[in-house]
This record gives structure tokens, C-alpha cells and sequence, in this order.
């Protein structure tokens, strides 16, 4: 793919091309990071944000925001296991994708738990696969906290994740 400041992921054999990311979206994965990873060092698992490859079958890649996955299944190059988290920030451009698109091809891959993040609200949705599709688990919207039990712990509250 060409270097050209664009993310480009395949699912099922079509192309995503959408803008880089802006400023208010990039500060929001970067205050992720920062709890996410705190919370899981020492552990058995690694946080990683985009640009890294997951690719979940022969005709889909991904390039979450943000995963988390366990240390193991992490290859030199490229995540080819599915991830225990999938977090991805809401942007205009990737919004539709992020709600629908992704969410299906997350669920019909075997991701555990899919975190939204909406910079504009601010909120954060975390879904968990049920019997193949997600279920919404928690909602949490400005000052209020939610406590992630697994893989790691860790609180986050959507108004901290804004600039």
C-alpha cells in the first residue's frame, strides 16, 4: 500500500481507504494508550495502537485504533489471531464503518470485546461477543467511570480521553 497518510484495511476482499486521522482523534488514542498501557504492564498482554496489521482471514486485514491482545499470539509483523479488545475513536470519515462495517466483520472474526469511543460526546460503548453477535455491556458518557475487569483493569472515564 502506498505511504501516503491514508489507513488502508481489507474486509472481505474491499478496500478501506479512509483520511489519517485529525488532531482530536489521535489525542484521544493517545490518552487511551496511556491508561491502557499502564494497566497492562507485567501482564500477559500488549496494547498496541494503528498502524498495526490483524489480519483476520485471507481477504481481511484490519488497522484498529487501538488493541489488545495477548503477548503470545503477536507475530514479528503482524497480529494473525483475533485480538481480546478492539477499540476504535469515531471520526466523521470512519464513523458508518466503525458502527456497522466493522462492528459485523469484529463479531463474525471472534473478537471478545469491541470498545467505541465517541470524542464528540463524549462516550465510550463496550460491546461483548454473545453468541456471535455484541451485546451492549456499558455506556458511559462525560465525568462517568467504567472499569474494565479483563484482560486488563483498568478505569476510564470519556471526558479524560478529550483535549
Amino acid at each position: 500500500m502506498p505511504e501516503d497518510g491514508h489507513r488502508y484495511e481489507l474486509v472481505d476482499g474491499t478496500l478501506l481507504v479512509t483520511p489519517a486521522p485529525n488532531t482530536r482523534h489521535q489525542s484521544c488514542v493517545a490518552e487511551l494508550l496511556a491508561i491502557l498501557v499502564g494497566s497492562a504492564a507485567g501482564s500477559d498482554v500488549k496494547v498496541l495502537p494503528a498502524p498495526y496489521d490483524w489480519v483476520a482471514g485471507p481477504s481481511t486485514l484490519f488497522q484498529p485504533d487501538v488493541l489488545i491482545a495477548r503477548r503470545a499470539d503477536l507475530g514479528p509483523k503482524r497480529l494473525e489471531r483475533p485480538p481480546l479488545v478492539v477499540i476504535e475513536v469515531l471520526s466523521p470519515s470512519t464513523r458508518r464503518i466503525d458502527l456497522a462495517t466493522k462492528r459485523m466483520a469484529y463479531a463474525d472474526a471472534g473478537v471478545a470485546a469491541y470498545w467505541l469511543v465517541d470524542p464528540d460526546v463524549p462516550s465510550l460503548t463496550v460491546l461483548e461477543l454473545e453468541a456471535g453477535e455484541y451485546a451492549e455491556r456499558a455506556t458511559v458518557t462525560g465525568d462517568e467511570a467504567w472499569e474494565s475487569q479483563a484482560p486488563i483493569r483498568a478505569t476510564i472515564t470519556p471526558s479524560r480521553l478529550i483535549d
